[in-house]
């Protein structure tokens, strides 16, 4: 389709439009294309970007050099190009499956190239199908087989395909060389309560440990099947309460660097003992069941007094050093009010500092050993535990695990540092780095006399800080460095937990600087195959697995008793990895209990934040909209897709609303968001029929439909109920009631009712 008529097909379908919305390249396995690591000797044109590995490349050569004995001059390059349609990157579009999920027997062909090939090769197409049906056509005429093999949209028809500018552009944003591409995220998890924690052992079995703030850690492995007893169960020691936003709880966990041989791993968390404290402790994996702990074992580190229950940090990483890192934060309250220059300023607490500590030995009085090399090991008063100070509350840190062809990258440790009143900054930690905090809140001043002060002298600058017009709590993400999305390599992914958004920083190798992005989420043109363009919107935490996959870790009600956290992974829809070198050797896992396989979200259970359904009816490749058409619609069945839910129906017709009518006999697929009972959004239900009509609100770029639109049909006659939307369901659709109109429509029967909308119909039903 033309860019205008894209751009029109997802005003029309209710899609909010997040830079460009027409169509994106997609293979046969409805994946997106890649980079194969070898280049394709057989369809060589699609050897820099395309759907084929050099495996099955190899298999197309074959199927050719089986047939080519057959085949005149003439007609050896038609059967080439049409074998290797495969291979494009549009694949699944040019064989009319990226709906049906059904591939016609051969690719789309323009009209002349197809006329052109069934005239002079109509001894080929046998050849290429079997299909009975497609060699009756030819068998009458090469335009009966050509209109047959036509699929709907033109614009994908091979080969005017290579020479499209609009599909030409998007193949430049699939293939890493513009900004302008929008993520989706794959749900992996959910029924968690407010998921804070998402890390790998390390150890060659990809499971990911998903660690809940009320003590207890699970097991998934990659298929996201879930180990019914928890890995960890320490909830009855655990300082928390189920207040929204209470920051205490068990708030980090990782694993020692050699977890695959020593089994140890290290937890922090809140506690009570005569008063608020964090504690840092050694845990161990049982010997007999790789996915439980030991519950006897524990080994306490340190222990920090915390003064109040904010502000409690709680990352603890291992560096590529091999040395453990502990992210405390100022010890709460506000303005970080202890002593003369706060908490993070002074180098004599343990408070608003990154530490560093060897977990591998011991030393005189502690039960970890101080690295030689940390940075205030002479300072007077200094704290020895001490790499870095004059923080306010890190909350979430990675490591960089570098590019995996050059390196570059590895072992930068980045944080978010969530601020005070005006700004969130995210940092690189340095050995011996001041951060400048109570002086300083990102590049602005905080407090006016520290600015001037000697203590902030060799201040360490963000990378990046926005103010709270734009978000007003970060989380710290990481630098993506899986294989699935290679556009994101080097991309630091985070985003902020009050407004739900997502970041990148982009780094300018040769200067140094960062460059932020706004990260779009793609609508359900994009977001299909299981990928969905939507999350809950609190970001708690973000995770990465044992392939560098980063993964978001949110809920809707931010109390450690609901039930309504959720992982997803993101996923770049336009460009995957290679699947011969993302493909990966995974360590046997022994199912030591229970499990339970992955199941998308329960209907009704959807934060109301996503939209409500908004309705077009797609028949034969072709477009109708509410704002023309009205449906008569039967309900024969549905099959949930994670969070959405899919209906099946028979449209027995559609109407125009100027009483022409068009008639057809069809099945489609509606797309339904259920949502919470409080939300009041359509619900179809199986075995009734419905009249359906809409509304575009050009104004706010969206199709609305609502409970007054839809209707039931009670004894042979039809009827439109009206019923208002909360506000909590969708702040765009109009809360202003038209006043109590008379509404004619049907059989000149008249209703009065109060829409949310006028549409006027008469007499539209035959």
């Amino acid at each position: 389709m033309s860019k205008a008529n894209a751009v029109l097909f997802c005003f029309l379908t209710g899609l909010t439009i997040i830079q460009h919305c027409w169509a994106h390249p997609q293979c046969l396995d409805y994946y997106p294309p890649f980079r194969p690591s070898r280049n394709s000797v057989f369809c060589s044109e699609y050897s820099d970007f395309g759907c084929c590995t050099s495996v099955r490349d190899e298999q197309i050569r074959q199927e050719y050099n089986k047939i080519e004995s057959s085949l005149s001059e003439e007609c050896k390059d038609y059967a080439k190009a049409i074998l290797c349609q495969e291979c494009s990157p549009y694949a699944s579009h040019i064989f009319d499956a990226e709906l049906t999920r059904v591939k016609t027997a051969l690719p789309g062909l323009c009209t002349d190239y197809c006329i052109n090939f069934a005239t002079q090769c109509p001894h080929v197409i046998s050849l290429l199908t079997d299909d009975p049906i497609v060699l009756s056509w030819i068998e009458i005429s090469a335009e009966r087989f050509c209109d047959g093999i036509a699929i709907g949209d033109v614009d994908y028809c091979y080969p005017d395909i290579l020479t499209n500018t609009d599909l030409y552009y998007q193949l430049v944003v699939a293939d890493g060389n513009s900004e302008d591409g929008c993520l989706c995220v794959e749900e992996f998890a959910n029924g968690l309560r407010n998921p804070l924690a998402g890390v790998h052992a390390g150890d060659g079995t990809h499971r990911l440990f998903v660690a809940e703030q009320r003590g207890k850690v699970y097991v998934y492995l990659r298929n996201g099947t879930k180990f019914v007893e928890p890995f960890l169960d320490i909830e009855d020691r655990i300082l928390t309460s189920s207040r929204r936003g209470d920051e205490r709880g068990f708030l980090g966990i990782a694993f020692h660097p050699d977890y695959k041989n020593n089994g140890r791993f290290f937890v922090y968390y809140s506690i009570y003992e005569s008063n608020q404290k964090i504690r840092i402790s050694e845990m161990r994996v049982m010997d007999t069941d790789m996915n439980r702990a030991d519950p006897d074992f524990e080994r306490i580190l340190l222990e920090i007094d915390e003064p109040a229950p904010n502000h409690n940090g709680g990352q603890v990483l291992f560096g590529t050093d091999g040395y453990m890192y502990l992210f405390v934060g100022d010890g709460g309250r506000g303005g970080d009010p202890f002593g003369e220059y706060g908490n993070g300023l002074n180098l004599g607490t343990l408070l608003g500092s990154v530490l560093r500590i060897d977990v591998d030995r011991e030393e005189v009085g502690l039960p970890y050993g101080i690295p030689p090399d940390n940075p205030f090991i002479d300072v007077p008063f200094a704290r020895n535990e001490t790499y870095a100070y004059g923080t306010r509350n890190m909350w979430r840190c990675s490591v960089d695990r570098g590019d995996h062809i050059t390196g570059v990258g590895k072992g930068r440790i980045f944080c978010g540092d969530v601020g005070q009143n005006k700004y969130e900054e995210i940092d690189i930690i340095v050995k011996g780095g001041n951060y400048g905090w109570r002086a300083r809140e990102g590049f602005s001043c905080y407090d006016s006399e520290l600015c001037e002060d000697e203590f902030i002298s060799n201040e360490i600058l963000p990378i990046h800080a926005y103010p709270h017009s734009v978000g007003k709590s970060v989380t710290g993400g990481y630098v993506y460095r899986g294989c699935q999305s290679p556009n994101l390599n080097g991309h630091y992914i985070f985003g902020d937990f009050v407004n739900g958004k997502l970041f990148k920083l982009i780094e300018n190798e040769m200067t140094g600087e960062w460059t932020n992005l706004d990260i779009c989420m793609g609508d359900e043109s994009i977001c299909n195959n299981g990928l969905i363009g939507t999350y809950p919107s609190k970001i708690l935490s973000f995770g990465e697995d044992e392939s560098g996959e980063v993964y978001i870790l949110s809920t809707d009600y931010e109390s450690n008793t609901h039930y309504g956290g959720k992982v997803f992974k993101i996923v770049d829809p336009a460009r995957r990895g290679n699947p011969e070198e993302c493909d990966v050797d995974q360590s046997d896992v022994s199912a030591g209990g229970p499990t339970v396989h992955f199941e998308p979200s329960e209907p009704g259970k959807v934060p109301c934040h996503s939209r409500c359904p908004s309705f077009g009816v797609k028949v034969n490749r072709k477009l109708f909209c509410s704002m023309d058409y009205a449906f008569k619609i039967k309900v024969v069945g549905r099959k949930w897709y994670s969070h959405e839910r899919r209906v099946k129906v028979d449209v027995d017709a559609v109407y125009r609303l100027n009483d022409s009518i068009v008639n057809f006999d069809n099945s489609m697929f509606l797309w339904v968001q259920d949502k919470a009972a409080h939300c009041k959004c359509p619900r179809l239900s199986v075995g009734r029929t419905y009249f359906i009509a809409g509304k575009y609100d050009f104004k706010k770029r969206r199709f609305i439909v609502t409970e007054s639109t839809v209707s039931r049909k009670w004894n042979d006659k039809w009827a439109i109920k009206s019923r208002s939307y909360s506000p909590k369901c969708r702040k765009d659709t109009p809360q202003t009631i038209i006043q109590e109109t008379s509404f004619s429509f049907f059989h000149n029967l008249t209703y009065s009712f109060r829409p949310l909308f006028n549409i006027k119909i008469h007499n539209i039903l035959p």
